[in-house]
């Protein structure tokens, strides 16, 4: 079934998890956002919300709308006896912060804070710009390249592992953990997909365990020296559970939302050709080209949230405990809020 069948039936014949809505999913956002901004889906129970003023409410609201979705998701215990075996040859998870609530979210978000100083920032700039024309240099004289695998996925990676002290000889390892953590946070993944993202990520703990123990004895200028070193607010130092899950998130961080953003960015380029060329006309409108990229691509297209009492959207009632899916890329083209021009 192609997406344009999912756009023709009624909304309860279908489910926005539907593999043919997430590989393009506008048409079907736009739909949602006229149709029911607030839906609860019949097939999953999950209710997804798309419009821009009810995701902004929720992402407000913490002590109704919890980050702390992972328990939620079957993350603590499983159906599966092999996944619960593998699991206990790693670190547990643990919520930092992408999965955590205020005040604790600040107090990791700090200790990371502590990373990127000031001095750290000033000094990535020129040299992202030397990266960029380093892979640049590798294809510019055939004329053309595969831009994914030679650019977009190259620079973030690159840079993250620069920035955390590892070797970038070793950037296979860090693409298929990344993709591994992706698999494990967007609840799709099926049980032998589940089990071998679960196996990646064990090796990715094993692998910046050791890496961290490393720098306990022989800090360096890197982001892992900086997290293991870290106090904030005079509290105990991190964890290693802790400090492996916030290390997975910026693996993620660095890697697969800046790869879809600069991915998409030069697909919005070719499509819309005199936008291009105003761009190189007057490349001071490149901060504009890049908000605008990060609204209509939204590297984080949907987050999800779990109720942590009995609630209602919209009229809608919602039983504590109850899977929230808030569609961050439906917002961002929400016709309420930004005019479409042309």
């Amino acid at each position: 079934m192609g997406a344009q069948d999912l756009l023709n039936k009624p909304l309860n014949e279908t489910t926005p998890l539907a593999p043919e809505v997430l590989a393009c999913p506008i048409e079907f956002n736009a739909r949602l956002r006229a149709e029911a901004p607030v839906y609860r889906c019949p097939h999953t129970g999950i209710v997804f919300v798309s419009d821009y003023s009810t995701i902004t409410a929720i992402a407000r609201d913490h002590e109704t709308f919890s980050n702390r979705f992972g328990q939620a998701m079957g993350r603590s215990s499983s159906a599966n006896p092999d996944l619960d075996a593998l699991r206990k040859q790693g670190y547990p998870a643990v919520d930092t912060m992408l999965t955590q609530d205020p005040p604790r979210h600040r107090r990791y978000r700090g200790m990371v804070n502590q990373a990127f100083t000031a001095r750290r920032v000033a000094k990535l700039e020129s040299h992202i710009e030397a990266i960029c024309n380093a892979l640049i240099d590798d294809f510019i004289e055939d004329g053309e390249c595969e831009f994914v695998a030679a650019f977009a996925k190259r620079l973030p990676m690159t840079v993250i592992a620069e920035q955390l002290g590892v070797p970038l000889s070793d950037y296979e390892l860090f693409k298929t953990w990344s993709d591994a953590f992706v698999a494990q946070l967007s609840g799709l993944a099926s049980p032998d997909e589940e089990l071998a993202a679960t196996r990646h990520i064990i090796d990715f703990q094993h692998y910046f365990a050791a890496r961290i123990e490393e720098r306990r004895s022989t800090p360096a200028d890197d982001i892992i020296s900086d997290i293991v070193h870290a106090t904030f607010e005079n509290e105990r130092p991190l964890e290693m559970a802790e400090m492996l899950s916030i290390l997975q998130q910026l693996l993620v961080a660095g890697n697969e939302t800046t790869t879809h953003a600069i991915s998409e960015g030069v697909l919005l380029l070719i499509r819309n050709p005199e936008q291009l060329q105003k761009l190189k006309a007057n490349p001071r409108l490149i901060p504009d080209l890049v908000e605008e990229v990060l609204r209509l691509s939204t590297p984080t297209a949907n987050m999800w949230r779990v109720t942590t009492k009995d609630t209602e959207i919209q009229g809608l009632p919602l039983a504590a405990g109850t899977m929230v899916q808030i569609r961050f890329a439906s917002a961002n083209r929400d016709e309420q809020v930004f005019i479409a021009i042309g």
